[in-house]
């Protein structure tokens, strides 16, 4: 699902006006009538609605909603922010709200702003996505009034005072429990900065023209199901072992070799057709053990990598889980980077070996998938003001580079060198558990024997978070601990099979 900006979705309302052909206040209706429906659907039948309109057309679309509301029997009570200026459409509804009846009062100064009760709902029809310039005065107060009421709040496109896509860090935004926009999710919704004033977001398709969205690029894009499963590649008849990569994972040191563990167990699950581990000589009755399933290789190295030496060719590579950040290690990213040309991953405290000896930034090779934390990344590459600056600086240095970049948090991100940003869609917080990054790493090399580096990156990413959904639904996000991501990987394939069959 593409994700796009304020001026496209503008650019994408217009062109369906022009081609379907639809005028634009029957598009408002449209709107009214797909959010009117949820509001049927979700809320008590007898609750009474405030609902406050603002100048443009995203009150105008709060007017149509109270009319088709009243229609429905359900009481409404309509609020008007006093303007100079009222967009056409909002003025159509405006006639339309008097023909119909219902009664209204204008919001002219912070001395009437109107009671709402603590157990009511209100309808935040006051700003839409066009917004482009901080809440003051009088709107301000209105949007703080709400805020301070306590009501269930439901905004109608985006919260009042929240950009599309900018950082709205400062302003005064309403913190709606849901909001109902129109046809493709908005960037704002995706940020971490913007958690208060999103709420339960859902998408209402009020049918724009679909000819606009396929021909249109967009930086972003939502991982969803459908492009995932498309990922995902079935196993031939006459497949064998080599066919699904012969994996190097380097990991651990001492009191660390659970991340090796973590590491190889999930690169196992995700189909690798062979692992070798190269871990401290102090890891090697722990991993065989451990994970009978994988070789395994010392380095010279009792407690951590001091002569690193990997004898053989392989097919992918993955470094970090456990290794610690000892001086002998930033020797260890030089030969990895002189020795294999690539698939690579690179994890933990690869990447903070990476952050201190940033010379190195040039030899990464190409196509390199990156998998920072959001701390790990601003030790890779420096802070940025919100949350909207560090997605532009993920993008940036990853074709500066050439290097996918793993955001890891909610709706992981995954910066692409070709400028691109994709947004996961899976995983839940029962997933902010010691260890899970591990897994993800493990998953990534798995894949990289077998797919593309932004296929890996992506379809990857995505199974992580399935087996944490998963795992979520059988042991709770509470209880959740790493190893049950890698359980649940089974399952998780099976539903990514599941789905590719109904595409």
């Amino acid at each position: 699902m593409k994700v796009f900006s304020a001026k496209q979705i503008r650019e994408w309302d217009e062109y369906t006006i022009r081609h379907k052909p639809v005028a634009p206040i029957d598009l408002m209706e449209r709107a009214a009538q797909a959010c009117s429906q949820w509001i049927d659907n979700h809320l008590p039948a007898a609750a009474p609605l405030k609902i406050f309109c603002g100048p443009g057309n995203n009150g105008g679309d709060g007017l149509a909603i109270a009319r088709l509301q009243k229609a429905a029997g359900r009481k409404a009570a309509v609020f008007i922010l006093l303007s100079e200026q009222y967009s056409d459409d909002f003025s159509i509804n405006f006639e339309r709200l008097k023909a119909a009846g219902i009664q209204y009062d204008f919001i002219d100064s912070i001395d009437n702003l109107p009671v709402i009760e603590k157990n009511s709902f209100v309808v935040d029809a006051l700003y839409g996505y066009g917004l482009n310039r901080p809440l003051s005065g009088l709107p301000a107060a209105l949007v703080d009034h709400i805020n301070q009421s306590r009501a269930t709040i439901l905004s109608i496109d985006i919260a009042s005072g929240l950009f599309a896509d900018k950082s709205s860090v400062g302003n005064t935004i309403i913190r709606p429990a849901y909001t109902l926009s129109f046809q493709a999710f908005k960037l704002a919704f995706l940020l971490p900065e913007n958690e208060p004033y999103t709420g339960k977001v859902s998408i209402m398709d009020i049918q724009l023209h679909p000819e606009w969205y396929r021909s249109t690029e967009a930086i972003y894009e939502m991982i969803t199901d459908n492009m995932a499963s498309s990922l995902y590649k079935p196993r031939k008849v006459f497949s064998h072992k080599g066919n699904f990569g012969n994996l190097l994972l380097i990991a651990g040191s001492y009191g660390m070799m659970g991340a090796t563990i973590l590491s190889a167990k999930a690169c196992l699950r995700a189909g690798a057709g062979k692992l070798t581990c190269y871990i401290p000589a102090c890891g090697y009755s722990i991993l065989q053990s451990a994970v009978p399933e994988a070789m395994c290789i010392t380095d010279s190295g009792e407690k951590h990598f001091e002569h690193p030496d990997f004898p053989g060719h392989f097919d992918a590579l993955a470094a970090g889980p456990g290794i610690g950040q000892y001086n002998n290690n930033r020797l260890m990213l030089e030969y990895i980077f002189n020795y294999h040309p690539g698939p690579l991953i690179l994890d933990a405290d690869a990447l903070n070996l990476l952050a201190i000896h940033q010379h190195l930034y040039h030899k990464i090779p190409p196509g390199t998938i990156l998998t920072p934390h959001p701390k790990e990344f601003e030790r890779l590459f420096g802070s940025s003001g919100n949350h909207f600056d560090r997605l532009e600086l993920a993008i940036q240095k990853a074709q500066e580079l050439g290097v996918f970049i793993i955001l890891k948090g909610k709706y992981t991100f995954i910066a692409a060198p070709s400028g691109k940003g994709f947004f996961n869609t899976t995983g839940n917080p029962g997933m902010a558990t010691a260890g899970s990054g591990d897994v993800l790493t493990g998953i990534l090399l798995g894949l990289s024997g077998q797919y593309q580096p932004e296929q890996a990156a992506i379809l990857g990413t995505y199974l992580h978070g399935l087996s944490g959904d998963i795992a979520a639904k059988e042991k709770s996000q509470e209880a959740m601990i790493a190893g049950d991501i890698i359980s649940s990987l089974p399952e998780a394939f099976k539903t990514v099979a599941q789905m590719r069959k109904g595409l």
